[in-house]
């Protein structure tokens, strides 16, 4: 009975495991179509596309499953607070992009656990070990090895938006946090589409702007699908497996982003930018298994 039951645990963790690069995989064409489709339209109206492809995509899902029981909140605020982080967050992204090529942009968002360290040192006032210090430094230190600030790749804007998406990211993550246990994580999924759905819509009127070619409707498809079945598979990845286990693996994003901005836009990092995603991903995925031993 013992050696079925660790069986059973091994499988569900490669299932898990599976689940989360499928998902970091479908963010990669989140990120691909954002890229495209930011460039060539609003960016208000670009992100009201990915939100209602997302909004159908999950809401049909979360109904298939559990009913209209799944839109049953006890915490409105918070979702509502919730969706306004993550439409900051996309539209930074969606800025970033326009200046970052997708491995680039990754690896840095890749940052935002290594911010909340740093976050829950500074504002929190938690108590943060030598080693983790030693982390979030070099984490930081690889995201100067890729943007190398000064060196005329990247300046102006192009370091901006990504700073801003950084913090909009942390603070989502923060927020995520606290509810987590205390809603349903599909009905939370619902509400923070729909309502950044509600949220775009208002500026409709002004930059009204359908896509005009097919690789347009591509992209605009690529951001909502991606968006909606990614953040689904990682729903599912939590579901077969400990948080501990997923978190080094979304790091994976990083060789997707390489992948899509080779295979897309034809862009192929230069060996110190690849040097510094090697760093930010060894340095959160070590976070991530100090995580598991301070809490044993």
């Amino acid at each position: 009975m013992p050696q079925h039951s660790a069986a059973s645990t091994h499988r569900h963790t490669l299932t898990g495991i599976g689940f989360t690069v499928l998902a970091c995989a479908c963010f990669s064409v989140l990120d691909t179509g954002s890229k495209y489709a930011g460039a060539l339209l609003p960016l208000l109206m670009a992100l009201w596309l990915r939100y209602v492809l997302q909004s159908v995509l999950t809401v049909g899902f979360g109904v298939a499953r559990h009913g209209l029981d799944i839109f049953r909140t006890q915490r409105p605020g918070f979702q509502f607070l919730r969706a306004i982080l993550f439409c900051l967050s996309n539209a930074f992204a969606m800025l970033s992009l326009r200046y970052l090529p997708l491995a680039e942009f990754t690896a840095i968002v890749a940052l935002t656990p290594l911010a909340l360290t740093l976050l829950a040192a500074l504002w929190l006032g938690q108590h943060v070990s030598p080693l983790r210090w030693v982390l979030v430094a070099l984490g930081f230190a690889g995201t100067l090895v890729i943007i190398r600030p000064g060196g005329g790749q990247f300046s102006g804007w192009a370091l901006v938006w990504p700073a801003l998406q950084l913090l909009a990211n942390t603070a989502y993550q923060i927020l995520s946090s606290r509810m987590a246990g205390k809603e349903r994580p599909l009905t939370t999924q619902i509400y923070t589409s729909l309502l950044a759905l509600s949220l775009s819509c208002m500026a409709l009127p002004w930059v009204w702007q359908l896509p005009d070619s097919a690789a347009l409707w591509l992209a605009a498809i690529a951001m909502g699908a991606g968006s909606a079945v990614g953040h689904l598979m990682l729903l599912k990845a939590y579901e077969k497996a400990e948080p501990a286990t997923i978190t080094p693996f979304l790091y994976s994003q990083i060789p997707c982003a390489l992948l899509a901005g080779w295979l897309v836009y034809g862009h192929i990092p230069d060996q110190w930018a690849v040097l510094g995603m090697v760093v930010i991903a060894l340095c959160g995925a070590a976070s991530a298994w100090l995580s598991v031993r301070e809490g044993r």
